[in-house]
Protein backbone atom coordinates (compact mmCIF):
# COMPACT_ATOMS: atom_id res chain seq x y z
CA UNK A 1 0.00 0.00 0.00
CA UNK A 2 1.10 3.39 -0.71
CA UNK A 3 1.66 5.56 2.09
CA UNK A 4 0.50 8.82 2.49
CA UNK A 5 2.82 12.15 2.38
CA UNK A 6 3.21 13.68 6.01
CA UNK A 7 1.49 16.80 7.49
CA UNK A 8 3.91 20.40 6.88
CA UNK A 9 4.50 20.89 9.86
CA UNK A 10 4.22 24.93 10.72
CA UNK A 11 6.09 27.78 9.13
CA UNK A 12 7.77 24.88 7.07
CA UNK A 13 9.92 27.57 5.34
CA UNK A 14 10.24 30.33 8.44
CA UNK A 15 14.00 31.30 9.32
CA UNK A 16 14.31 31.96 13.14
CA UNK A 17 16.54 31.72 15.58
CA UNK A 18 14.94 28.76 17.05
CA UNK A 19 14.89 26.87 13.47
CA UNK A 20 18.56 27.71 13.06
CA UNK A 21 19.58 25.83 16.29
CA UNK A 22 17.03 23.19 16.49
CA UNK A 23 16.20 22.82 12.96
CA UNK A 24 12.81 22.49 11.19
CA UNK A 25 9.79 21.16 13.30
CA UNK A 26 8.80 17.88 12.45
CA UNK A 27 5.16 17.12 12.12
CA UNK A 28 3.60 14.09 12.20
CA UNK A 29 1.08 11.52 10.71
CA UNK A 30 -2.44 12.57 12.63
CA UNK A 31 -1.71 15.98 13.23
CA UNK A 32 -1.39 18.88 10.73
CA UNK A 33 -5.23 19.74 11.51
CA UNK A 34 -6.37 22.38 8.69
CA UNK A 35 -9.30 22.79 11.07
CA UNK A 36 -9.60 25.73 14.32
CA UNK A 37 -10.76 24.53 17.14
CA UNK A 38 -11.79 28.08 18.37
CA UNK A 39 -12.74 25.81 21.75
CA UNK A 40 -13.86 29.05 23.32
CA UNK A 41 -16.85 28.84 21.09
CA UNK A 42 -17.94 25.48 22.30
CA UNK A 43 -20.19 26.41 25.05
CA UNK A 44 -21.63 28.82 23.15
CA UNK A 45 -25.01 27.48 21.75
CA UNK A 46 -25.77 29.86 19.65
CA UNK A 47 -22.52 29.46 17.98
CA UNK A 48 -22.93 25.93 17.53
CA UNK A 49 -26.38 26.29 16.57
CA UNK A 50 -25.63 28.32 13.51
CA UNK A 51 -22.75 26.36 12.46
CA UNK A 52 -24.77 22.92 12.54
CA UNK A 53 -27.29 24.04 9.71
CA UNK A 54 -24.53 25.82 7.88
CA UNK A 55 -24.81 25.27 4.37
CA UNK A 56 -20.84 24.48 4.25
CA UNK A 57 -21.03 22.53 7.48
CA UNK A 58 -19.52 18.77 7.16
CA UNK A 59 -20.43 15.63 9.56
CA UNK A 60 -17.98 12.64 9.49
CA UNK A 61 -19.97 9.96 10.42
CA UNK A 62 -18.80 6.78 13.21
CA UNK A 63 -20.49 3.80 13.51
CA UNK A 64 -18.86 1.70 16.51
CA UNK A 65 -15.39 4.14 15.90
CA UNK A 66 -15.00 3.37 12.41
CA UNK A 67 -15.47 6.31 9.78
CA UNK A 68 -17.50 6.92 6.99
CA UNK A 69 -15.82 6.67 3.85
CA UNK A 70 -15.34 5.87 -0.35
CA UNK A 71 -12.92 3.68 0.05
CA UNK A 72 -9.73 3.26 2.56
CA UNK A 73 -7.68 6.62 1.37
CA UNK A 74 -11.46 8.90 1.11
CA UNK A 75 -13.21 9.93 4.20
CA UNK A 76 -17.06 10.60 3.35
CA UNK A 77 -18.74 13.58 5.00
CA UNK A 78 -22.34 14.01 5.06
CA UNK A 79 -24.24 17.67 5.81
CA UNK A 80 -26.99 18.51 8.04
CA UNK A 81 -29.87 16.99 5.87
CA UNK A 82 -28.34 14.13 5.69
CA UNK A 83 -27.94 13.55 9.50
CA UNK A 84 -31.31 15.53 10.38
CA UNK A 85 -33.54 12.68 11.14
CA UNK A 86 -30.89 11.27 14.11
CA UNK A 87 -29.85 13.89 15.49
CA UNK A 88 -33.34 16.78 15.25
CA UNK A 89 -33.74 19.79 13.87
CA UNK A 90 -31.31 21.51 16.50
CA UNK A 91 -29.49 19.76 19.38
CA UNK A 92 -28.21 23.27 20.73
CA UNK A 93 -31.26 25.48 20.41
CA UNK A 94 -31.36 25.21 24.60
CA UNK A 95 -28.28 26.49 26.28
CA UNK A 96 -25.61 24.12 28.38
CA UNK A 97 -27.68 25.28 31.39
CA UNK A 98 -31.24 24.26 29.87
CA UNK A 99 -30.07 20.90 29.02
CA UNK A 100 -28.25 19.98 32.42
CA UNK A 101 -31.54 21.16 34.16
CA UNK A 102 -33.63 19.02 31.97
CA UNK A 103 -31.37 15.86 31.97
CA UNK A 104 -33.40 12.59 31.62
CA UNK A 105 -30.89 9.75 31.66
CA UNK A 106 -33.18 7.46 30.10
CA UNK A 107 -32.77 9.60 26.90
CA UNK A 108 -30.26 8.24 24.19
CA UNK A 109 -28.64 11.81 22.71
CA UNK A 110 -26.62 11.00 19.76
CA UNK A 111 -23.34 11.82 20.51
CA UNK A 112 -22.16 15.10 18.73
CA UNK A 113 -18.85 16.58 18.66
CA UNK A 114 -17.70 20.24 17.37
CA UNK A 115 -14.37 19.74 15.70
CA UNK A 116 -13.86 23.38 14.41
CA UNK A 117 -13.64 25.74 11.62
CA UNK A 118 -12.21 25.01 8.25
CA UNK A 119 -10.61 29.15 8.09
CA UNK A 120 -9.81 28.50 4.07
CA UNK A 121 -13.37 28.38 2.96
CA UNK A 122 -14.26 32.40 3.41
CA UNK A 123 -17.62 31.63 2.14
CA UNK A 124 -18.30 29.58 5.32
CA UNK A 125 -19.97 30.48 8.51
CA UNK A 126 -19.18 34.04 9.54
CA UNK A 127 -19.75 34.81 13.54
CA UNK A 128 -18.04 37.65 15.73
CA UNK A 129 -14.73 37.65 13.60
CA UNK A 130 -14.13 33.97 12.65
CA UNK A 131 -15.35 33.05 9.24
CA UNK A 132 -14.74 29.12 8.04
CA UNK A 133 -16.55 25.95 7.72
CA UNK A 134 -17.81 24.54 10.37
CA UNK A 135 -16.81 20.33 11.05
CA UNK A 136 -18.94 18.27 13.01
CA UNK A 137 -18.28 14.16 14.44
CA UNK A 138 -20.96 12.37 14.86
CA UNK A 139 -21.32 8.87 16.17
CA UNK A 140 -24.20 6.55 14.45
CA UNK A 141 -24.00 3.50 16.57
CA UNK A 142 -27.52 2.13 16.76
CA UNK A 143 -27.99 2.07 20.57
CA UNK A 144 -30.71 2.56 23.22
CA UNK A 145 -33.41 4.66 22.84
CA UNK A 146 -32.09 5.90 19.27
CA UNK A 147 -31.56 2.22 17.84
CA UNK A 148 -34.09 2.40 15.08
CA UNK A 149 -32.94 5.75 13.63
CA UNK A 150 -29.40 5.41 14.09
CA UNK A 151 -29.74 2.19 12.04
CA UNK A 152 -32.06 3.85 9.41
CA UNK A 153 -29.09 6.05 9.09
CA UNK A 154 -26.44 3.70 8.72
CA UNK A 155 -28.28 1.47 5.93
CA UNK A 156 -29.30 4.57 4.01
CA UNK A 157 -25.34 5.72 3.71
CA UNK A 158 -24.39 2.09 2.96
CA UNK A 159 -27.07 2.12 0.05
CA UNK A 160 -25.24 4.55 -1.47
CA UNK A 161 -21.74 2.54 -1.97
CA UNK A 162 -20.35 3.89 1.29
CA UNK A 163 -18.91 2.43 4.12
CA UNK A 164 -17.72 2.40 7.58
CA UNK A 165 -13.50 1.60 7.56
CA UNK A 166 -13.10 -1.51 9.78
CA UNK A 167 -9.46 -1.99 11.10
CA UNK A 168 -8.04 -0.88 14.24
CA UNK A 169 -5.60 1.60 12.60
CA UNK A 170 -6.40 3.73 9.20
CA UNK A 171 -3.07 4.80 8.27
CA UNK A 172 -3.88 5.26 4.22
CA UNK A 173 -6.41 8.83 4.91
CA UNK A 174 -4.38 12.42 3.48
CA UNK A 175 -2.96 13.82 6.12
CA UNK A 176 -5.27 16.39 6.77
CA UNK A 177 -8.24 14.23 6.64
CA UNK A 178 -6.69 11.92 9.20
CA UNK A 179 -5.99 14.43 11.85
CA UNK A 180 -9.84 15.05 11.34
CA UNK A 181 -10.27 11.41 11.82
CA UNK A 182 -7.76 11.56 14.70
CA UNK A 183 -9.40 14.13 16.37
CA UNK A 184 -12.95 12.88 16.04
CA UNK A 185 -12.29 9.36 17.15
CA UNK A 186 -10.23 10.14 20.38
CA UNK A 187 -13.06 12.27 21.47
CA UNK A 188 -15.67 9.74 20.41
CA UNK A 189 -14.17 7.42 22.42
CA UNK A 190 -13.51 9.04 25.13
CA UNK A 191 -17.28 10.08 25.40
CA UNK A 192 -18.52 6.29 24.66
CA UNK A 193 -16.08 5.31 27.35
CA UNK A 194 -17.13 8.02 30.37
CA UNK A 195 -20.88 6.87 30.50
CA UNK A 196 -21.42 7.31 34.10
CA UNK A 197 -19.56 9.65 36.36
CA UNK A 198 -15.88 8.50 38.27
CA UNK A 199 -16.87 9.57 41.68
CA UNK A 200 -20.85 9.22 42.36
CA UNK A 201 -21.48 6.42 39.69
CA UNK A 202 -24.31 8.00 37.77
CA UNK A 203 -24.89 8.54 34.19
CA UNK A 204 -23.45 12.01 32.36
CA UNK A 205 -24.21 14.31 30.31
CA UNK A 206 -21.95 15.32 26.76
CA UNK A 207 -21.48 19.18 26.98
CA UNK A 208 -19.10 22.20 25.48
CA UNK A 209 -19.91 20.94 21.92
CA UNK A 210 -18.46 17.55 23.43
CA UNK A 211 -15.38 17.74 25.08
CA UNK A 212 -16.83 17.54 28.56
CA UNK A 213 -18.87 15.62 30.62
CA UNK A 214 -21.08 16.65 33.64
CA UNK A 215 -23.09 14.88 36.42
CA UNK A 216 -26.30 16.66 36.40
CA UNK A 217 -28.00 17.71 40.17
CA UNK A 218 -31.55 16.35 38.74
CA UNK A 219 -32.88 13.41 36.88
CA UNK A 220 -35.57 13.41 35.30
CA UNK A 221 -36.31 10.00 34.51
CA UNK A 222 -38.23 9.49 37.20
CA UNK A 223 -41.04 11.40 35.89
CA UNK A 224 -44.13 9.97 33.79
CA UNK A 225 -43.75 10.84 29.87
CA UNK A 226 -40.63 11.22 27.17
CA UNK A 227 -39.13 14.73 28.33
CA UNK A 228 -40.62 17.01 31.37
CA UNK A 229 -43.30 14.65 32.79
CA UNK A 230 -46.10 15.07 34.91
CA UNK A 231 -46.59 19.10 34.66
CA UNK A 232 -45.66 20.42 38.39
CA UNK A 233 -44.05 17.13 39.66
CA UNK A 234 -40.22 17.57 40.26
CA UNK A 235 -37.24 15.62 39.15
CA UNK A 236 -35.22 13.06 41.26
CA UNK A 237 -32.36 14.84 43.27
CA UNK A 238 -29.83 12.92 42.43
CA UNK A 239 -26.69 12.51 45.65
CA UNK A 240 -24.01 14.35 46.53
CA UNK A 241 -21.01 14.73 43.64
CA UNK A 242 -17.98 15.81 44.64
CA UNK A 243 -17.45 17.02 41.17
CA UNK A 244 -20.28 19.36 41.39
CA UNK A 245 -18.39 21.56 44.22
CA UNK A 246 -15.10 23.61 44.07
CA UNK A 247 -13.33 24.46 40.37
CA UNK A 248 -13.11 21.09 39.30
CA UNK A 249 -16.28 19.83 38.58
CA UNK A 250 -16.67 18.92 34.74
CA UNK A 251 -14.62 15.94 33.19
CA UNK A 252 -12.10 16.03 30.45
CA UNK A 253 -11.08 14.26 27.66
CA UNK A 254 -8.26 11.90 28.61
CA UNK A 255 -4.64 12.40 27.01
CA UNK A 256 -2.14 9.43 27.81
CA UNK A 257 1.81 10.70 27.54
CA UNK A 258 4.06 7.52 25.95
CA UNK A 259 7.50 7.99 25.17
CA UNK A 260 8.64 6.60 22.31
CA UNK A 261 12.94 6.68 21.77
CA UNK A 262 15.59 6.26 19.08
CA UNK A 263 18.47 5.40 21.28
CA UNK A 264 21.92 5.98 19.61
CA UNK A 265 25.21 4.02 21.19
CA UNK A 266 27.49 6.27 23.06
CA UNK A 267 29.87 5.92 19.93
CA UNK A 268 26.84 7.32 18.00
CA UNK A 269 27.32 4.35 15.23
CA UNK A 270 24.31 2.26 16.25
CA UNK A 271 20.80 3.11 17.24
CA UNK A 272 18.68 0.16 19.57
CA UNK A 273 15.57 -1.42 18.12
CA UNK A 274 13.47 -4.27 19.71
CA UNK A 275 10.73 -6.31 18.72
CA UNK A 276 7.34 -7.92 20.55
CA UNK A 277 6.71 -11.53 19.64
CA UNK A 278 3.43 -10.85 17.67
CA UNK A 279 5.27 -8.94 15.22
CA UNK A 280 6.22 -10.40 11.62
CA UNK A 281 9.56 -11.45 11.43
CA UNK A 282 12.63 -9.46 10.99
CA UNK A 283 9.95 -6.73 11.76
CA UNK A 284 12.00 -4.25 14.85
CA UNK A 285 10.82 -0.62 16.03
CA UNK A 286 11.72 1.85 18.65
CA UNK A 287 11.11 1.32 22.07
CA UNK A 288 8.44 3.20 23.83
CA UNK A 289 6.02 3.38 27.08
CA UNK A 290 3.94 5.54 29.48
CA UNK A 291 4.84 8.18 31.29
CA UNK A 292 4.06 7.73 34.87
CA UNK A 293 2.87 10.05 37.29
CA UNK A 294 5.39 12.48 39.13
CA UNK A 295 7.63 11.60 36.33
CA UNK A 296 9.26 13.79 33.66
CA UNK A 297 10.03 12.91 29.77
CA UNK A 298 13.59 12.55 30.30
CA UNK A 299 12.81 10.34 33.36
CA UNK A 300 10.36 8.19 31.56
CA UNK A 301 12.49 7.86 28.61
CA UNK A 302 15.59 6.27 31.00
CA UNK A 303 13.46 3.93 32.86
CA UNK A 304 11.56 2.77 30.36
CA UNK A 305 14.67 1.54 28.23
CA UNK A 306 16.06 0.51 31.02
CA UNK A 307 13.52 -1.41 32.36
CA UNK A 308 12.99 -3.12 28.26
CA UNK A 309 16.13 -3.43 27.36
CA UNK A 310 18.57 -3.01 30.43
CA UNK A 311 20.52 0.19 28.53
CA UNK A 312 21.22 2.57 30.21
CA UNK A 313 20.80 6.24 28.88
CA UNK A 314 22.61 9.64 29.23
CA UNK A 315 21.42 12.43 27.49
CA UNK A 316 17.61 12.89 26.67
CA UNK A 317 16.36 15.51 23.68
CA UNK A 318 12.63 15.88 22.89
CA UNK A 319 12.25 15.57 18.86
CA UNK A 320 8.90 15.76 18.04
CA UNK A 321 5.33 14.39 19.02
CA UNK A 322 2.59 12.35 17.44
CA UNK A 323 -1.14 12.28 18.49
CA UNK A 324 -2.53 8.65 18.46
CA UNK A 325 -6.01 7.81 18.73
CA UNK A 326 -5.96 4.35 20.00
CA UNK A 327 -7.70 5.46 22.46
CA UNK A 328 -5.57 8.91 23.21
CA UNK A 329 -1.96 8.65 23.47
CA UNK A 330 0.23 11.31 22.99
CA UNK A 331 3.55 10.07 21.49
CA UNK A 332 6.60 12.13 22.94
CA UNK A 333 9.44 11.53 20.72
CA UNK A 334 12.85 11.89 21.87
CA UNK A 335 16.27 10.61 20.96
CA UNK A 336 18.38 9.09 23.63
CA UNK A 337 22.12 8.18 23.82
CA UNK A 338 23.43 5.87 25.97
CA UNK A 339 26.72 6.43 28.66
CA UNK A 340 29.79 5.08 28.08
CA UNK A 341 29.43 1.32 28.32
CA UNK A 342 25.85 1.28 29.20
CA UNK A 343 25.49 -0.64 25.83
CA UNK A 344 24.72 -4.09 27.59
CA UNK A 345 21.29 -5.39 26.37
CA UNK A 346 19.69 -7.39 29.47
CA UNK A 347 15.62 -8.26 28.56
CA UNK A 348 15.30 -9.87 32.68
CA UNK A 349 13.91 -7.03 33.90
CA UNK A 350 10.55 -6.11 31.64
CA UNK A 351 9.42 -9.21 29.34
CA UNK A 352 7.70 -6.91 27.10
CA UNK A 353 9.98 -7.28 24.37
CA UNK A 354 10.90 -11.19 22.53
CA UNK A 355 14.04 -9.28 21.38
CA UNK A 356 16.49 -6.23 21.11
CA UNK A 357 19.77 -5.55 19.30
CA UNK A 358 21.52 -2.57 17.96
CA UNK A 359 21.48 -2.13 14.11
CA UNK A 360 24.51 -0.26 11.77
CA UNK A 361 23.39 3.15 11.08
CA UNK A 362 23.68 1.69 7.17
CA UNK A 363 21.15 -1.02 7.83
CA UNK A 364 18.85 1.08 9.14
CA UNK A 365 19.31 3.71 6.79
CA UNK A 366 18.20 0.87 4.18
CA UNK A 367 15.51 -0.23 5.78
CA UNK A 368 13.89 2.87 5.86
CA UNK A 369 14.74 2.87 2.65
CA UNK A 370 12.98 -0.85 1.50
CA UNK A 371 11.92 -1.96 4.25
CA UNK A 372 8.94 0.07 5.94
CA UNK A 373 5.38 -0.53 5.89
CA UNK A 374 2.33 -0.97 8.66
CA UNK A 375 1.92 -4.61 10.63
CA UNK A 376 1.19 -6.82 8.18
CA UNK A 377 1.53 -5.35 4.95
CA UNK A 378 4.29 -5.74 2.05
CA UNK A 379 7.59 -3.93 1.87
CA UNK A 380 8.69 -1.74 -0.97
CA UNK A 381 10.28 -2.74 -4.06
CA UNK A 382 13.76 -3.74 -3.47
CA UNK A 383 13.31 -5.39 -0.42
CA UNK A 384 15.47 -8.43 0.54
CA UNK A 385 13.83 -11.41 2.68
CA UNK A 386 15.30 -11.76 5.74
CA UNK A 387 16.56 -7.90 5.91
CA UNK A 388 15.41 -5.69 8.65
CA UNK A 389 12.00 -4.35 8.57
CA UNK A 390 11.09 -0.84 10.48
CA UNK A 391 7.10 0.80 10.80
CA UNK A 392 6.28 3.11 8.25
CA UNK A 393 6.56 6.79 7.76
CA UNK A 394 3.02 7.27 9.21
CA UNK A 395 5.03 5.74 12.47
CA UNK A 396 6.43 8.38 14.67
CA UNK A 397 9.81 5.46 14.74
CA UNK A 398 10.33 6.28 11.31
CA UNK A 399 10.53 9.55 11.79
CA UNK A 400 12.96 9.15 14.82
CA UNK A 401 14.96 7.46 13.35
CA UNK A 402 15.20 9.29 9.95
CA UNK A 403 16.62 11.71 12.04
CA UNK A 404 19.25 9.80 13.52
CA UNK A 405 20.58 8.14 10.34
CA UNK A 406 20.62 11.75 9.01
CA UNK A 407 22.70 13.17 11.76
CA UNK A 408 20.72 14.30 14.24
CA UNK A 409 22.81 13.54 17.29
CA UNK A 410 26.46 14.45 14.92
CA UNK A 411 27.95 18.24 14.99
CA UNK A 412 26.26 19.40 11.62
CA UNK A 413 24.15 21.89 12.18
CA UNK A 414 20.38 21.32 12.09
CA UNK A 415 19.20 23.80 9.15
Amino acid sequence: MTQPALPEPGFPNLDSMLSRKFGKEVANYFSGSPLNRVSFLRADHAFLSAALKHPTTSFLLFNNLNPLAKDPGTLQFMSYADVRPLIGDDPYAKSEEQLVSEYNSTITIPQLLFLGLDERNKRGLTYNIYTGSPFFALDVTPKGSITSQAQSLVEAVQSRGLKFLEGRIQAALPAQDAAIYAQARALLDWNARNPFCGQCGQPTLSINGGTKRTCPPKDMASLAGAIGGNVGAAPTERPDCATRKGISNLCFPRTDPTVIMAVVSSDGKRVLIGRQKRWPPYWYSTLAGFVEPAESVEEAVRREVWEESGVKLGRVVIHSTQPWPYPANLMIGAIAQCVPGGEEIVLKHDPELEAARWAELDEVREALRVGTSALGESAQEGYKEGNLRLPAGTAIANQLLTAVVAGFVGEAPKM
